[in-house]
């Protein structure tokens, strides 16, 4: 006897017409008809809801970043490039990215380990905000700015000690190549600022993928303790803080929508009891999965049905080159289901326990394990859901050259 496994929630705000899933109010199967299998189609409207809902439980001083690595599609990124407060890179191909999307330079921040001098200079010469994680790093920066002519925009990218309780990647709390050990902050701002550099702040980043609203609450109260802290160490107001982000979405049976009132609220009452030092300080957070990640679809098509032993597999022309995560090769321990359905059979009751593959020959392409899913044959479409972030640019697509997937942005 096969063991069924439960899938994880579907997204509220996804429709069906005539039993089939609608997104942005075309039918999957109209969608493949015209654009073809496999594709990511993500919904405008998905990506504006979230956004209003962040803004109407966020105190409204509070900055929101889109964090691009989430999904960088240049037209949704162009999206969120209006939608959002800032945009934060990882790279200069980000950064070329955010610009020709028209993010303005002030409005970016660029982070993460290991800067190339290039992608300093090319930071520098935009006029953006690096944040800068080492003191070699910072060297390096003040020699680029120097020989540039220019006065480089710098804030320090602190590592934490504390985590994120609960959070799917620990980005603090110990030792790490991201930012710099707390003891290391004041003597980097003395030396960027002695430097003739602007120090813009701080960027603390303590996790990410957190659905527990105490957990984010005390994370944000330590960060700005700590923020405090070293602000009165140095003996300057930071002129921005970024809280880093955290805030998770839903993946897997049992979990649950993180309640983001709760977290707004206990965030403006933070901000209204914070110390003097940082009393003109522009506060952001930046968040990448947490604005995209329900808003987009991966739809792909079954072109197998096979039985082995007993067992039923539903063959796709997709797989873990373009759903990575799904698969359960992006950092989970427990392989669990992604939320998952066969589009055009959305009304139908679950009748049979398949496993949904993919078409490359490993084992580990396997999209869905041992759900409860409708009679699903040759030609019907399996719909992947909670892909807009870290799908398309976050897998292997050239795996076994297979290729990337389309992409497209709808209503």
């Amino acid at each position: 006897m096969i063991k069924t496994k439960p899938t994880g929630p579907i997204p509220s705000g996804y429709e069906a017409i005539d039993g089939e899933l609608a997104i942005g109010g075309q039918k999957a199967s109209a969608l493949l008809s015209e654009h073809g299998s496999p594709l990511f189609v993500y919904s405008t409207r998905g990506l504006e809801t979230r956004m209003a809902q962040l803004r109407t439980a966020m105190p409204d001083v509070l900055n929101l970043h889109y964090a691009m690595k989430a999904n960088p599609f240049p037209p949704l990124l162009r999206h969120m490039v209006g939608l959002a407060d800032g945009i934060d890179i990882a790279s200069g191909g980000e950064l070329r990215m955010a610009l020709e999307a028209g993010a303005a330079p002030e409005n970016i921040s660029f982070a993460g380990p290991g800067k190339r001098d290039e992608e300093l200079d090319q930071a520098i010469r935009a006029g953006v905000t690096i944040n800068i994680e080492s003191p070699g790093e910072c060297d390096r920066a003040l020699k680029i700015g120097a020989t540039l002519g220019k006065r480089p925009q710098l804030a320090i990218r602190v590592n934490p000690d504390f985590d994120l309780k609960g959070s799917g990647m620990k980005m603090g709390g110990g030792a790490k190549p991201f930012g710099m050990d707390i003891e290391l902050v004041a003597p980097a701002v003395k030396r960027l600022t002695d430097a003739g550099a602007d120090w813009r702040g701080f960027h603390i980043f303590a996790g990410s993928q957190a659905l527990s609203a105490e957990a984010i609450i005390e994370t944000q109260a330590q960060t700005l303790e700590l923020a405090a802290r070293l602000a009165k160490t140095i003996g300057r107001s930071p002129a921005h803080i970024n809280l880093g982000g955290g805030l998770g979405i839903p993946y897997f049976p049992g979990d649950e929508q993180l309640d983001i009132v709760k977290v707004g609220q206990a965030l403006s009452d933070q901000f209204a009891q914070l110390p003097e030092i940082l009393s003109t300080t522009q506060f952001a957070i930046e968040l990448g999965r947490y604005l995209v990640g329900e808003a987009g679809v991966y739809l792909t098509r079954i072109v197998d049905r096979k039985e082995s032993q007993g067992q039923i597999f539903l063959v796709t022309d997709g797989g873990l080159h373009h759903q990575l995560a799904a698969s359960g090769n992006f950092g989970t321990v427990v392989r669990r289901n992604y939320p998952a359905a066969i589009a055009n059979r959305l009304g139908e009751e679950p009748s049979e326990t398949v496993s949904i593959v993919g078409c490359l020959c490993t084992p580990l392409d396997r999209l869905s394990d041992n759900a409860a899913m409708p009679k699903a044959d040759v030609g019907d479409i399996v719909a992947i859901f909670c892909a807009g972030a870290y799908g398309a640019t976050a897998s292997p697509s050239n795996f076994l050259g297979q290729g990337a997937a389309r992409e497209i942005l709808v209503g």
